[in-house]
């Protein structure tokens, strides 16, 4: 497991768990919100294993530490246990189905509960997904969390609190993730997993502040796969007939049948590439500056789609993408939206 020291940005959620350490207010429930990849488990894995870190209650017991100076020491027995997942009281809980969490999930959660720690301090669950509970396995949650033995630590993941009853999120302490700065992703980008500066740089850009989606990215090769595609739509879409548009709308619906979730995910990629492109373009129009945009190794392309695009053409196909976005996220025809879209690249 992580320990504090090893997680990139998320310094104020991070504060706030330290801080909770050092006082001695942990809370007996926490509700940790982030799209998926933000970090929600990382975060969750790093708090209980300072929780149980031998070494650092050994040290508050003698006497204060200030909130900084909070994390586990990787050391010692329970540190040991936890990084290779084998710490009896810190439990990620797995639920029957992958779709949804049931009444019997959480019923059988809040037995094992009510059994005392192995041998630790507290006992720490971690339950990731909590936005598939049933209303009914959220009720059936509700009077643990409103009197929970004083050993129990839950710390609930979601990628929307919206999911969860207004009584969950009443009796948790709401944390909510925000986007790690870019030029953060990038470092760790290229430092963690050797990614050349520009190829993190559209990573960092790409990924919008979630880095476990940069770090996916950047280790993918459909993804470089992707890029390069979509490069060379971008760089040529002017010259293309409409019978070009039309044939790679064909071949692209032909992938979206062999694979649906994957063609997804790459049509999404491509939109937010061009959606990447296209501020490169507003950008360097507007101030010429080679060294602010991110597909710099397609300067001579940036340029010249800045020298005959309007501003107000230029926000027509950012508007435009969005609006595609929109659509196939609503299930409109696929090929009757990218049609309308790449026109509206072609046209402005």
């Amino acid at each position: 497991m992580p320990g504090f020291r090893d997680i990139v940005g998320h310094e104020s959620t991070i504060g706030h768990l330290k801080t909770a350490i050092a006082s001695g207010h942990v809370s007996h429930a926490y509700l940790l919100v982030g799209d998926k990849g933000m970090g929600k488990r990382t975060l969750a894995e790093a708090y209980a294993e300072a929780l149980q870190c031998e070494t650092l209650r050994e040290e508050l017991d003698a006497g204060s530490l200030p909130p900084a100076a909070i994390d586990s020491c990787g050391e010692c027995r329970s540190c040991r246990q936890a990084e290779t997942g084998n710490q009896p009281d810190i439990i990620v809980w797995n639920y029957q189905k992958e779709s949804s969490i049931s009444v019997d999930d959480v019923r059988d959660l809040v037995s094992d509960i009510q059994i005392k720690p192995y041998a630790s301090r507290y006992k720490i669950y971690i339950l990731p997904d909590t936005q598939k509970m049933t209303k009914e396995a959220q009720n059936a949650l509700l009077k643990t969390l409103e009197e929970p033995p004083e050993y129990a630590v839950l710390l609930l993941l979601t990628i929307s609190q919206d999911a969860m009853l207004e009584t969950i999120r009443s009796r948790c302490i709401v944390l909510p993730l925000r986007p790690v700065k870019p030029d953060m992703v990038k470092q760790y980008l290229m430092e963690k997993h050797g990614v050349p500066d520009y190829q993190a740089e559209i990573g960092a850009a790409f990924a919008q502040g979630n880095i476990g989606k940069a770090a996916a990215l950047v280790t993918s090769e459909d993804f470089y796969d992707r890029l390069r595609e979509t490069v060379r739509i971008l760089e040529n879409v002017r010259a293309w007939k409409v019978s070009d548009i039309i044939s790679m709308i064909r071949s692209m619906d032909d992938d979206r049948e062999k694979n649906k979730d994957k063609a997804r995910e790459s049509v999404n990629d491509m939109l937010d590439l061009f959606t990447i492109w296209y501020r490169d373009v507003l950008y360097f129009k507007a101030t010429s500056d080679p060294d602010g945009i991110i597909f710099r190794e397609q300067i001579v392309k940036i340029r010249e789609a800045a020298s005959r695009s309007s501003y107000d053409g230029i926000q027509t196909i950012l508007d435009a993408v969005k609006t595609a976005k929109v659509r196939l996220r609503a299930n409109v025809n696929f090929d009757l939206t990218m049609e309308l879209l790449l026109l509206t690249m072609q046209e402005n």
